[in-house]
């Protein structure tokens, strides 16, 4: 992918509870979006790659993907995408990878509401200054009660001691396993294409000094048998380009060339 403008670049990550649908959802925008081929099914979510979570069938570890998304008025996004753990044994991975983002789709399952651990990760992204944006998936689901939920997530706001700005959060529904997504709780048909708008609607570009020297904060690791070692990481200040050599400053002041 080509480097997109600034205006054009959306950070998100995605929390809730377990087995409300994070992981079934990402697959479905990369498939939408034309990054994965919507004809495969290889009978694995995308992005639970690692060997644990494939048996498990859960999410452990926070996945760094992107997708490019064309606007039906012919504008170009680029949304980086963050899909974090739904386990409180792994909430340090959410809390860490919330720095990286500028808004998290807070998913809920249309039945079940609210849960502990979305009670947690709802906490964290407050206190990153973060404004979720509200999914209510699984609409279609027997006994769906997408108003109630609403509701819900509302009260468990305010508990949390969110702003007014937070409180007033956007709302869209989803069956993430059947690919379609609304802004009426009545939505039975369609695409994502509702989604991916509210996502460029909602959430502000990265404030970043473009011009200034570079600076970038890795917040997780991953390792490729080719390329070795890789950090990923948000950039704070600066522009940088493949094959660019830096620098890398530890916690300590250390510095040794990346």
């Amino acid at each position: 992918m080509d480097a997109p403008v600034i205006s054009h670049l959306r950070n998100i990550a995605i929390i809730a509870h377990v087995d409300h649908g994070k992981t079934t959802l990402v697959d479905k925008l990369l498939q939408q979006s034309g990054t994965l081929d919507a004809r495969t099914d290889t009978g694995e979510r995308m992005m639970d790659s690692n060997a644990i979570e494939k048996e498990r069938g859960i999410t452990i570890l926070a996945k760094n993907t992107a997708i490019r998304w064309t606007s039906p008025k012919g504008e170009e996004y680029r949304i980086n995408i963050v899909d974090t753990p739904g386990h409180a044994d792994f909430g340090g991975e959410v809390e860490r990878v919330l720095s990286m983002v500028d808004s998290v789709l807070l998913l809920v399952d249309a039945v079940d509401g609210p849960m502990p651990q979305t009670r947690f990760v709802t906490q964290k992204a407050f206190e990153h200054g973060l404004k979720p944006i509200v999914v209510i998936n699984k609409i279609d689901r027997p006994g769906s009660r997408p108003q109630w939920v609403v509701d819900q997530v509302f009260d468990l706001f305010d508990r949390l001691g969110a702003t007014d700005e937070q409180l007033d959060f956007p709302i869209v529904y989803a069956s993430a396993l059947n690919g379609y997504a609304g802004l009426e709780d009545s939505v039975r048909e369609g695409d994502m294409t509702p989604l991916y708008q509210t996502i460029v609607d909602s959430v502000a570009p990265p404030d970043v000094d473009a011009e200034g020297p570079l600076q970038m904060q890795v917040s997780s690791l991953d390792y490729n048998p080719y390329m070795g070692v890789m950090g990923i990481a948000k950039i704070q200040r600066g522009r940088i380009k493949t094959n660019t050599q830096v620098k890398v400053v530890d916690r300590e002041g250390a510095i040794r060339s990346g």
